[in-house]
């Protein structure tokens, strides 16, 4: 299953190596180590093999709320995105009441497809006394980079479902995706929190030497949660059996929500037709390597989510396919 995972990261150097193409097209993604980015590649390199012509450049690392800024500036043609973060944008709030061309850069940016970010784990060795995310005051946690959605997300969850408090009740140690892991690693922190479709590799590498287990919140019912929820969030499960070295014999309450691929408004209309077909005309050549593509639905990826509105080539493939009317 490593193997696996490592040849779909392989996408980030093949989807780059097409530049003789008469169009390449420039994406930004995430830490290249992450489930969302290794999905994003994936298309890459799909749409790479499979177009005359079109090729798509990837490169990894950094934040997500930041090059969908350079994707409404022209500087990129495709980033990361969510519902809640283009929502942000558009009304120049949160990450983005400091940047007052936001909302106006927010114009520049439409959607080629949404898919499932991967439900929220909250992982701690086996043998540690945190038995449920109610235990974890007084502990050091990894939430994702500060600042950034996947941090805000995690501790929103937290406090609504537990009520613990975020400098107050525990820790949230500052590092980026890399470092936090590797503290994680080390055993300098007592929880590491990662969003992916199972199976993920920072888990696989993990139960490789050492067993771990998924906490959940005793009990993530009420309005409390469901208000933080809101429109694009969603509860989830997370399943036992998903790596060898996990302890967990029953399903751990978790959350998930939907991110997506943010494509130039101004972008030719046709190329991102092409480049939307190529992905879901060929998707069966990466689902039996890679079993975590398997929850990649088209209609999820074009259902309507927040403000954010295809782009009409995208719209014009959803159509094509019986998914859009």
């Amino acid at each position: 299953m490593k193997r696996e995972v490592l040849s779909i990261a392989a996408a980030f150097v093949l989807a780059g190596s097409a530049a003789a193409q008469d169009v390449t097209l420039r994406m930004a993604t995430i830490a290249p180590s992450l489930g969302q980015a290794i999905t994003m590649a994936t298309l890459a390199n799909v749409v790479t093999d499979n177009l005359d012509g079109i090729a798509i450049e990837v490169s990894g690392g950094g934040a997500a709320t930041l090059h969908m800024m350079e994707v409404g500036r022209g500087n990129l043609d495709l980033s990361m995105t969510s519902p809640v973060v283009y929502n942000l944008m558009a009304a120049g709030k949160a990450m983005y009441a400091k940047e007052p061309d936001a909302p106006e850069l927010a114009k520049n940016l439409r959607l080629l497809m949404w898919f499932p970010y991967g439900q929220y784990h909250f992982a701690v060795r086996a043998g540690s006394d945190i038995m449920v995310l109610d235990d974890i005051e007084g502990a050091s946690v990894f939430l994702g980079p500060q600042g950034g959605g996947a941090y805000n997300g995690a501790r929103g969850y937290i406090e609504a479902s537990t009520g613990l408090v975020v400098g107050e009740d525990y820790e949230a140690i500052k590092a980026n995706w890399q470092t936090g892991y590797q503290a994680f690693l080390d055993g300098k922190v007592d929880v590491y929190v990662n969003g992916c479709i199972d199976p993920c590799g920072q888990f696989i590498q993990f139960t490789e030497t050492e067993e771990l287990r998924f906490i959940g919140p005793e009990d993530d019912s009420g309005e409390v949660v469901d208000k933080w929820l809101g429109k694009f969030r969603y509860r989830d499960m997370i399943q036992p059996g998903q790596y060898e070295g996990q302890t967990n014999t029953e399903p751990v309450k978790a959350w998930n929500t939907a991110v997506g691929i943010a494509v130039r408004t101004d972008l030719d209309e046709d190329i991102v037709y092409q480049v939307t077909k190529a992905f879901w005309d060929n998707l069966d050549q990466i689902t039996s390597d890679a079993p975590w593509a398997r929850a990649l639905d088209v209609e999820y990826a074009a259902a309507k989510r927040g403000q954010m509105e295809l782009h009409p080539g995208a719209a014009r493939y959803y159509k094509e396919a019986g998914i859009l009317k």
